[in-house]
């Protein structure tokens, strides 16, 4: 399977035992988040020096329970600190990449 076209195919894809290996890296982060695997999500949101990247690393930190640490990864992506479930901003991280692919 290529990149998911949508949510639910995303979901889908979590049924698999790894990440396809053509996803985008902000995608493959996601991914591993929802498998279960913060440390695998951090480590690739940490190497990516986007805004993508800092928004990923932003929502990860808040999870975490570290607000401090969220707070300067969501000003570095510019964004605002979030006022939605972690659930409905995993969604909409989800859905943002996939609409730019």
């Amino acid at each position: 399977m290529g990149i998911p076209k949508d949510y639910i195919e995303f979901e889908s894809s979590l049924s698999n035992r790894e990440v396809h290996g053509d996803w985008p890296e902000s995608l493959k982060a996601l991914w591993h988040d929802a498998k279960g695997d913060w440390g695998a999500s951090h480590d690739i949101a940490q190497e990516m020096h986007t805004d993508m990247g800092s928004w990923i690393h932003g929502y990860l930190h808040r999870k975490e329970g570290d607000e401090w640490n969220a707070g300067y990864w969501y000003r570095r992506a510019g964004k605002p600190f979030p006022q939605v479930s972690l659930e409905e901003e995993f969604k909409g991280i989800v859905e943002f990449i996939l609409q730019q692919e």
